[in-house]
């Protein structure tokens, strides 16, 4: 975990994944990649290009004075970090910036969204989530530690997340904690025997390289919902972290099909992170 992408809009909740990223940093000698993605109105394209230039200059300089003050934090003392500047308020060049640092974390604040606001337009936190090829941890609180010992895993057991569930390995031996695999059997056409689901975790962990012992630590639940199931586990058993598989789809097709992750994101005060399915 070398290099870590914090987008900030100079809020409280990004104040939080600052401080949340700081602390993996001195963990793990990480590189800090701030990023703010500075909207400028179209109108300042349609001026002259003099008066274009001196306008977006001004902003970059009021941005870079705003990150001058936003970055003069005790905890931050000894980390390394790189302010970036973005002209445009674009998620999908997060993950853009991701590839050209080769970094290997977005860590994303977010105060979450509901109703009206979320149908249309969605937290800010679930548009990165969207786009990120690599891990997005997302917080939503104040963290004084970050040292991980129970780790949840998200998972229905098809192939396809099989990728995902080896970088969550990967993620819970760099903590040194213990993964846990939790299963929501919901009542559709998607429910599953206790012998199908049995049949399915064997072959998930040949796949996966994973000692069939380990079933142990497989929690299948029932619930009406995916998303009520992990919401409701989330607050009788309290985790350290929820490690959720998504498809980061786009379009019409997360218009139609939403995004289970994300809706976690929106509506779980639990610290969360995605992984995409490859």
């Amino acid at each position: 975990m070398k290099k870590i992408i914090i987008p900030v809009d100079f809020s409280e909740h990004s104040e939080f994944a600052l401080e949340s990223a700081a602390l993996l940093a001195k963990k793990f000698d990480s590189e800090l990649l701030i990023l703010h993605m500075l909207e400028l109105s179209n109108m300042m394209y349609s001026s002259s290009v003099n008066d274009q230039y001196e306008e977006v200059a001004f902003y970059l300089k009021l941005a870079e004075q705003k990150f001058d003050d936003f970055l003069d934090k005790p905890y931050l003392m000894g980390v390394k970090i790189t302010p970036i500047v973005k002209h445009f308020k674009v998620f999908s060049e997060v993950n853009e910036i991701a590839k050209q640092h080769q970094a290997d974390l977005v860590v994303m604040g977010s105060h979450g969204s509901s109703g009206f606001k979320e149908f249309v337009i969605g937290s800010n936190a679930e548009k990165v989530i969207r786009n990120a090829e690599i891990p997005v941890l997302v917080v939503k609180n104040k963290l004084n530690a970050i040292d991980f010992t129970e780790i949840i895993f998200l998972s229905n057991f098809e192939k396809e997340m099989t990728n995902a569930f080896v970088k969550a390995k990967h993620i819970c031996d760099q903590f040194d904690a213990s993964l846990k695999l939790l299963n929501i059997n919901i009542p559709t056409d998607r429910f599953q025997s206790t012998i199908e689901l049995d049949e399915k975790i064997t072959q998930f962990f040949d796949n996966a390289e994973w000692h069939t012992d380990r079933k142990k630590d497989v929690i299948c639940i029932s619930d009406y919902t995916v998303e009520e199931g992990v919401l409701n586990y989330a607050k009788t058993h309290p985790t350290d972290l929820i490690i959720i598989p998504t498809h980061g789809r786009k379009g019409i097709s997360h218009f139609l099909s939403g995004s289970i992750a994300e809706d976690i994101v929106n509506h779980s005060e639990a610290l969360i992170m995605t992984i995409k399915i490859d």
